[in-house]
């Protein structure tokens, strides 16, 4: 067994289920989390002060699979 692990942007979710299921893959766990990687945030103003937010919404998706269906 393998468990897999994706970190994704929320809007992408439904895609990444859709093809899960089309695969067979219907059981999995999914979190809301936040972290930045290529984006590395993006500034905003609230009651005129400006900051810079680091942390973006991003969706953990966890499965477990009995035998991988795709190559390294």
């Amino acid at each position: 067994m393998k468990k897999v692990e994706v970190i994704l942007q929320p809007f992408k979710l439904d895609e990444v289920k859709d093809a899960l299921l089309g695969v067979g893959i219907d059981g999995m766990t999914v979190s809301e989390v936040r972290g930045h990687g290529r984006q590395k945030g993006h500034k905003e103003v609230y009651r005129g002060q400006e900051y810079q937010l680091d942390l973006l919404p991003k969706t953990r998706l966890k499965i477990v699979v009995a035998k991988p269906s795709f190559k390294r």
